[in-house]
């Protein structure tokens, strides 16, 4: 019986398409058999396949959810599952990473190797905790690969040329046909001799010995809009390594760090603070100055506020961030309140406190419903000498 293609690819059902896709590609590098020489290999690269067609495919994925291997049956005929246009596509993706190139059952032309892109560079910034609420501009300095001026990325010395590769006829590639289960297959790998570039320098640029590219020291200003937290990563076009054979440069990867802050701690897009009051400031009432990233502001505390009261300042946290690197609204500031009790006390103090201990008396009773004689009443009545 066959098995199910969620569980021959490991996923479940609910995952997308690029999960289903990764997964497919892991297995097949896994038990195709001109890599993996188990005696069922071959089987189990049939079945994984099978298994991709389907589940790759969204009519028939669908036809499986709900009908299950009867629903699908009908695609099954060729032995790999169904494999479409897009099934096909993804099963050529695997051959091309075994065969650096895939050129199809029975082989190809040649290939010559065009302008390759460059590689993307990667740098830490790290950001205090207002500057991530804000936003910022933050100068960076970071290594990179350049063009030789000298040599315009040929990697010859100037008033020579490159010629054309013997090995490889200019083709950049040395090719090999390969018998497996589905026939034919040719193997094309770069051609040692060239590099895979199809050409060959006689006379090396002495600026970057040939390579047509230099290492340089660069600097750039980065962006950094409001509200990023820490682990964001954003990407600058073309501004990376530069590219070989004119290839476009690659991006500047910028991982964002944010710095823990003295007193303040993100949860989502809200701020949070914690504030100790003391027990007549609580019983009382006061107003007391708060910081928030925009300044101090004024906050009332009511009498009787308790530990753990929470006072919400609105549109003091951070910036909404969008995907597109703008922000809409921004979330709120959240002032925790937690009463202190004093553990050392002046003579004063300790005789206020014996007085309201005696008129509060140490018996633990409850709260009796409807009572309109609390501790801020009971402390009003000590404090005025009744």
């Amino acid at each position: 019986m066959a098995r199910d293609y969620y569980e021959v690819l490991g996923v479940g059902k609910t995952a997308g398409k690029d999960d289903i896709k990764k997964a497919f590609r892991n297995l097949a590098r896994q038990y195709h058999p001109d890599v993996n020489k188990a005696a069922d290999a071959e089987t189990k690269f049939k079945e994984i396949n099978e298994a991709y067609g389907i589940l790759s495919d969204d009519e028939q994925r669908a036809r499986y959810d709900r009908f299950g291997h009867a629903g699908v049956n009908g695609a099954q005929g060729s032995g790999f599952g169904g494999f479409g246009a897009q099934g096909f596509s993804g099963f050529e993706e695997i051959f091309e990473e075994f065969f650096s190139g895939f050129a199809g059952r029975g082989g190809g032309g040649s290939r010559r190797r065009g302008p390759v892109q460059g590689t993307d560079i990667r740098v830490d910034v790290t950001l205090d905790f207002v500057e991530a609420v804000n936003g910022a501009e933050v100068p960076v300095e970071f290594e990179r690969l350049d063009t030789c001026e000298t040599c315009s990325g040929s990697g010859a010395q100037p008033g020579t040329q490159t010629s054309q590769c013997p090995q490889c006829n200019g083709s950049g590639e040395i090719r090999q046909v390969r018998q497996s289960f589905l026939g034919s297959v040719v193997q094309a790998t770069a051609c040692p001799r060239c590099g895979g570039s199809g050409q060959v320098i006689e006379h090396r640029c002495k600026t970057c010995d040939g390579s047509g590219r230099k290492r340089q020291r660069a600097s750039t200003t980065v962006k950094v809009p409001a509200g990023v937290r820490e682990g964001l990563q954003i990407q600058f076009r073309g501004e990376g390594d530069a590219g070989e054979r004119g290839g476009p440069r690659g991006s500047l990867i910028v991982y964002l760090h944010v710095r823990p802050h003295e007193f303040f701690q993100r949860r989502e897009n809200d701020i949070i603070l914690e504030i100790k009051v003391n027990v007549a400031q609580a019983a009382l009432g006061d107003k007391v100055v708060v910081p928030t990233v925009d300044g101090d502001v004024e906050l009332v505390l009511a009498p009787g506020t308790q530990t753990g009261k929470v006072h919400r300042l609105r549109g003091k946290g951070f910036p909404r961030l969008r995907s597109d690197g703008t922000s809409s609204g921004r979330g709120d500031q959240l002032v925790q309140v937690v009463v202190e009790v004093p553990t050392k006390l002046t003579d004063d103090q300790r005789k206020l406190f014996t007085q309201l201990a005696q008129s509060l008396g140490t018996n633990v009773n409850p709260q009796i419903s409807g009572s309109n004689k609390g501790f801020f009443d009971r402390m009003r009545d000590i404090f005025a000498g009744e």
